[in-house]
């Protein structure tokens, strides 16, 4: 029996408008239930907040949901995102798999944010297919951790 695959909310700003483009063909060529929160077309002018904020109430909303989220550094948006209750959002600006695995696996982050200035699109692709594949550890002193943060 095929595992069914979580949904995945997409949101952006400018800086990361084309990145997200392409990991959303990506994660649809791959069979992945998409809901982009937007920006859907290019605005030099426009604010990550207006696009983030929404994406990351929707997955502290959706039960199994995971977010990717994208911004000239990522920082910014992990950071907008991070204030919404049930967020974990883990900022991603360079290609480390132990660092992008360790979002996961001990943090149990359900937002990947991207710096789209810092990766490149190959990047960008297999920090998300890295991400979306490593599991939780269950460990106890990590659900400690985060349940520490959720108080």
């Amino acid at each position: 029996m095929k595992k069914e695959l979580p949904p995945i909310l997409l949101a952006s700003d400018h800086a990361g408008f084309k990145l997200k483009e392409k990991i959303k063909d990506h994660l649809i060529l791959n069979g992945h239930a998409i809901f982009d929160c937007g920006p859907f077309k290019l605005n030099p002018e426009d604010d990550y907040p207006d696009f983030i904020l929404p994406c990351a109430k929707k997955v502290a909303k959706t039960k199994n949901s995971l977010g990717i989220i994208l911004g000239g550094s990522g920082q910014g948006e992990a950071i907008a995102a991070n204030k919404i209750k049930g967020i974990r959002a883990a900022a991603i600006y360079s290609f480390n798999k132990k660092m992008i695995q360790l979002t996961k696996q001990h943090n149990n982050a359900n937002i990947l944010s991207l710096g789209a200035r810092f990766l490149t699109e190959k990047q960008a692709l297999q920090a998300v297919d890295l991400w979306l594949k490593t599991r939780f550890s269950n460990q106890a002193r990590h659900k400690r951790r985060i349940k520490k943060i959720e108080q």
